[in-house]
């Protein structure tokens, strides 16, 4: 909390300094609102702004800069949101989101910060700026941009500390740090075409940026062979592990052949693997598949998933860079990680 102090010495008790407490009694205000409309804050009313400024003025206080900048200093507190779907309400122990949150506990431990963990709904991902706005962090690293790249451009219009784990996308006013996902796409999708696979299905709900940049690489590498980018083959789920077990039965009940699944998610591949397995389906010999995360289960799965690696150690490293270097006043461009595929047993 900045303090304020009063100019000149105090000559009697009615004189002795005031608290951002006192100076928020007496505008009707929380001490919270006080502070921002000293620093001037667009978070304040330009009404609310005037008559506190000018109460303080009137009794000769200003802000305390050196107690400002000594408070921002004590607090070492980074804000990780990890958003939900109000419908299908994914986990935190989803495989990924806790690979994502281990490391970026690592990189935050490493530079001497702590970690605040929070959800929102993902239809207002606005509120993720809550733990700033009160004070708590300074500064918000978001798990994803779901549907509202919009409500993200307005937080970063108002100057809000935050980078995003995800796609970079038009007209874009905030830090993204993500895998590159076209190309991740187009590995996957190229390399069930090499091994001789022409009807790939695809799982996932492109309306997420993400996966809308994986169909991107998978359509891309079909172009390339000169294959037919069929919609029957398009399933949209979510990345709850029983979408996988969804999406081959509603390929099966739109009667689409298929020999391959090119899946958004690890655990939507081994769902779709084992409800093959339920159909009388061999993988690979009947259906090739392939994943999407590497997280650590895809290793011991059985048989062992291939899959596109996205690089989460480095991830939590450069988010946390890209979010301590908008903190500073630094440029924090978008970046994009490589992928890289990861060759197993799921596909021959």
């Amino acid at each position: 909390m900045a303090k304020i102090i009063q100019d000149g010495t105090p000559t009697s008790a009615a004189q002795k300094r005031l608290q951002m407490a006192d100076i928020a009694r007496l505008a009707g205000v929380s001490t919270a609102t006080v502070s921002r409309a000293l620093n001037h804050s667009p978070l304040v009313n330009e009404e609310t702004r005037t008559r506190i400024l000018e109460l303080a003025s009137s009794l000769k206080y200003t802000i305390n800069i050196g107690a400002q900048n000594l408070r921002l200093k004590q607090n070492r507190t980074v804000g990780v949101v990890v958003p939900y779907d109000s419908e299908t309400r994914q986990h935190l122990s989803d495989p990924f989101f806790l690979s994502m949150l281990g490391s970026l506990a690592d990189a935050l431990t490493e530079r001497g910060f702590d970690m605040l963990l929070s959800r929102v709904d993902a239809e207002q991902l606005d509120a993720a700026a809550s733990p700033f706005d009160t004070g708590r962090v300074i500064g918000i690293i978001l798990i994803g941009q779901w549907r509202h790249h919009d409500q993200l451009n307005q937080l970063a219009a108002r100057h809000v500390p935050i980078v995003v784990w995800g796609a970079q996308l038009p007209q874009q006013l905030y830090t993204t740090i993500g895998g590159d996902n076209v190309s991740g796409g187009e590995l996957a999708t190229s390399h069930l075409i090499a091994a001789g696979r022409k009807r790939i299905a695809f799982f996932g709900d492109i309306n997420l940026p993400e996966v809308d940049h994986r169909y991107r690489g998978y359509c891309r590498a079909l172009e390339k062979a000169g294959l037919p980018i069929d919609p029957q083959l398009r399933v949209s789920v979510s990345f709850l592990p029983e979408g996988g077990a969804e999406a081959i039965h509603e390929v099966e009940r739109r009667g689409a052949a298929y020999d391959a699944v090119f899946a958004c998610s690890d655990l939507l591949a081994m769902t779709a693997i084992n409800t093959l397995r339920e159909l009388g389906k061999r993988v690979p010999d009947d259906v090739s598949v392939v994943g999407y995360d590497d997280i650590e289960l895809s290793t011991y799965f059985h048989p062992p998933l291939t899959t596109i690696r996205q690089p989460i150690r480095a991830a939590g490293q450069a988010l946390v860079d890209a979010l301590l270097g908008l903190i500073e006043g630094k440029p924090a461009p978008s970046e994009q990680l490589p992928t890289e595929l990861i060759q197993r047993a799921t596909v021959r």
